[in-house]
Parts: C-alpha cells; structure tokens; sequence
C-alpha cells in the first residue's frame, strides 16, 4: 500500500499563498485610505473665501475704472496779472443804469404794499371770525333791498326741506344778480322765529365754520312771502322767476293785483341754466341784464 507523503514543493506554496495574502491585505488598506474622504472646511468659511474674492474682484475693476478716467484740473488756471487786473477793474467800473434800480425800488414797494394790504384783510377776517370785530355794515346796508334799477329781479323759490348744500350753492349764485330767495314759510310755523334766524344764518355765511354775530354773511334778501308763492302758483321748490318790481315789499302790503312774472321755470338746476331757459320761453329781455352781471363775475 502505497504512503503518501508531502511534497517538497508544499511549503513553498504555503509561503507564497501567504505572501499573496498579506499584499493584498495592504493593497486594501491603501486604496481604503486614499478613497477615504477629507474632512471639508466649515461653511462660513467658504463664505469669507467667496466674498473675499467679490471683494477683491470689485476693487479691481474700480481700480481699473479710475485709471482709465481721463483726470481733470484740481485748480483754477493761472491768469496773467493783467486779464486778472481788467477784469476786477470792469466789475467796479460798470456803467449804472437808474432805470433799472428805479423798477426794482418800484417792484419792491409794491409787493411790500401788497403784503401788507393783504395781512391787514386776513387780520381784519380773523377778527372778525372770532367775534372780535363787527361785521361790514356797508355790505349788510347793501343786503336790506336788491338790485330794482333793471327792472326784473330774480327771484329763487325755494323750501327748508330742501338739501342745505343747494341752498347755499344758490345764495352763492343769486349773490352775482342781486336776486332774492323766497321762502312760503317759516320752519316751525310763524310763532317760532328762532329756527328761520339759524337757518338764514347758515345759508348767508360765508365760511360754514364760523359762528357768531361778527361772521361775514352774503349779500342776498331771503324773504317769507306765502303770497308771493299762491299769486304764481308755485307748489313745487325749487322754482324760478324773474318778477317786476319790488319782490321784497311786505306781502300785507300788496294784493293779487301787485305785478307778477311772465314765466316760472321748475326745476334744480343752475342760475344760468334756469336764464337761459328763461331766455327761450320769450323773456330774453328780461333776463339779458341778470345774464350779463352773472358773466361778469
């Protein structure tokens, strides 16, 4: 029976075998380390390196900028000492011209008189306005009787129930025509005068804030005259009519047979609206010298 033994060729393969091995244990280990990733830099560090670099970068081209700018004279030039001389000497020897001084003295005086003119008004409105003064009577003496030279007067009949803006916006306008706003009676019956002194007051006044007796009020008759509306049938306000005459007399003084209007015209509209219409019904005479003071103003 045959015996196996070992080869001599045995031992050095298991050398070589575990040479091998051990190689490529250390090839492992180095390609691990190599592959093995770097710690990397903190974020806000990249942020310093970027905006330190933006930084650099912007310098750069301002630097770039400014030597490529063309530079210019720090200094005045220096003149001779003769252009310096005749030029100094031209400022002190120039010719005086009195027309003009005299047009700025001119233009000076005016506007100081102006200024004062006017700071005295607003002095004297204020005043008044706080109760201060009395009111104008020259224009409240104007405001007891209308304008009668021409003829017609303007007459607006109007109602309290109507919108006090309205009210005021007519005031404002019958002011330019001397025309007279008439009122069939008297808010909260004839026994009670109060209510139509507040409301007179309100209408007439020229700054709707103020209040007192030294307030500034418009130059316009309002008149309570139930006559005045029955003899031209008026039921309907706002109606308008240009009524010969004195509007303005007392009506127990007058009768049916006192003088009345051509025409009366109903409706809220404008005074040179309402003229006009006026003007198309056949009374343009009537009107023509009441259209011509409204234009004017």
């Amino acid at each position: 029976m045959p015996i196996c033994r070992p080869s001599a060729t045995e031992p050095r393969r298991a050398a070589a075998l575990l040479a091998l091995g051990l190689a490529i244990s250390c090839a492992t280990t180095a390609a691990a380390q190599e592959i093995a990733p770097t710690p990397s830099a903190p974020p806000q560090n990249k942020v310093q390196q970027q905006g330190d670099a933006a930084m650099e970068r912007l310098n750069g081209a301002v630097s770039r900028q400014k030597a490529q700018r063309p530079a210019g004279p720090s200094t005045l030039p220096e003149l001779p000492e003769a252009e310096r001389r005749r030029a100094f000497e031209g400022l002190r020897d120039r010719s005086p011209s009195p027309a003009m001084e005299t047009r700025a003295r001119t233009a000076l005086d005016a506007g100081k008189d102006a200024f004062a003119a006017q700071r005295d008004a607003m002095a004297k409105r204020l005043r008044q306005a706080l109760g201060l003064d009395a009111p104008d009577m020259d224009a409240v003496a104007k405001a007891t009787a209308p304008d009668v030279v021409h003829g017609w007067v303007p007459v607006l009949f109007v109602s309290s129930s109507m919108p006090f803006a309205t009210l005021r916006t007519y005031a404002g306008q019958l002011e330019k025509v001397g025309g007279v706003m008439a009122f069939r009676g008297m808010p909260g019956g004839l026994t009670r005068v109060g209510p139509m002194a507040k409301l007179s007051a309100e209408i007439l006044r020229l700054d709707p804030g103020c209040e007192g007796p030294a307030c500034a009020m418009r130059n316009v008759q309002l008149i309570v005259d139930p006559l005045v509306f029955r003899q031209h049938g008026v039921n309907v306000a706002p109606a308008f009519a240009m009524i010969p005459g004195d509007p303005t007399q007392p009506y127990c003084e007058r009768d049916e047979t006192s003088p009345q209007a051509s025409h009366v015209i109903y409706g809220d509209a404008a005074l040179s609206g309402l003229f006009e219409e006026y003007a198309r019904l056949g009374a343009s005479k009537e009107v023509r010298d009441a259209q011509t003071r409204l234009e004017r103003r």
